[in-house]
């Protein structure tokens, strides 16, 4: 029986954008058509992630939203970066300027999972003025440690496959912690999402495995005050989606993010780890919310 958590592969049609990076890298997005009244949903996916993380989000709001949906450098059709060291959070907000410079859009609503709800809360920094609405999926100011140690574990380790089932069998292998009720199609979906057909025919993971370099590096989860980060939306719609079993985002943290910004809501997502697809029934009533409080401040 297939599985409704995950939907099949993508069926709203979508344009690819493409803009430049300041040290010259050729990156993209997906276009997902939507009204022109309301703000944009820019989507952020996590560390090796890539835009079709986004694909059950995208075509459920499309046309009433207008939806972008990022590659960060080195990730599915965006360019590879010569320079490793250029693939930490500070670079990718830079990228990211760039691309909203260059699209012009009045106001957007920030989808953000894990790395990407890290860029979302750097952005309010510099892009403050233009957020609509904020949508922060397992991430926080405060990170787990036993979350960054596993993550460590596995990112940048290369993995090729023969064909999708075992590709499906491999991601199971490694999260059937963290979704515990997924059946094979939902594992054939992430597994799709999480992977691509190289030119030898071979399944091989959608992003470039020097990602992990300085991620690696000693002290690397040191960097600006995320605390600062976060106050930064002020008093912007938000929602703080967790995984119940998440190690990134321990329910202490989501509490202290709710009690720093008490016009957010806090929404748990029973039996995930990190992190929920956003496709869970929680997070799509969760979703509709913030939706519906952006569109009553749009003017």
């Amino acid at each position: 029986m297939l599985s409704t958590r995950n939907p099949p592969a993508a069926t709203v049609p979508y344009v690819d954008g493409y803009w430049w990076s300041n040290d010259g890298l050729r990156l993209h997005y997906r276009d997902y058509a939507g009204r022109a009244d309301r703000p944009a949903i820019l989507c952020l996916p996590g560390l090796t992630r890539n835009v079709r993380d986004f694909e059950g989000v995208a075509e459920r709001l499309a046309g009433d939203w207008r939806v972008i949906v990022v590659n960060l450098r080195g990730r599915g059709e965006s360019a590879f970066a010569k320079d490793p060291m250029t693939y930490v959070p500070l670079t990718y907000v830079q990228d990211l300027e760039a691309l909203l410079g260059e699209l012009a859009l009045p106001g957007i609503v920030a989808f953000g999972t894990s790395l990407g709800g890290i860029l979302t809360m750097l952005l309010a920094g510099t892009a403050r003025k233009r957020f609509a609405g904020v949508l922060l999926n397992d991430v926080g100011p405060d990170l787990d440690a036993k979350g960054l140690a596993r993550i460590r574990t596995y990112v940048g380790r290369p993995a090729t496959y023969p064909t999708w089932m075992h590709a499906a069998r491999g991601v199971q292998e490694a999260n059937a912690a963290i979704y515990p009720d997924y059946g094979i199609e939902d594992w054939l979906v992430m597994a799709k999402r999480l992977h691509r057909l190289n030119s030898a025919g071979r399944i091989v993971l959608d992003y470039d495995m020097k990602i992990a370099e300085p991620f690696r590096l000693p002290g690397s989860e040191a960097g600006p005050d995320m605390w600062r980060a976060f106050d930064a939306m002020g008093d912007v719609p938000m929602l703080v989606v967790r995984g119940e079993k998440s190690d990134i985002l321990n329910a202490n943290g989501a509490q202290a993010m709710i009690e720093r910004a008490p016009q957010a809501e806090l929404v748990t997502i029973p039996r995930i780890g990190h992190a929920p697809t956003l496709e869970e029934p929680e997070a799509v009533a969760a979703i509709d919310r913030l939706l519906a409080k952006v569109a009553a401040r749009t003017p």
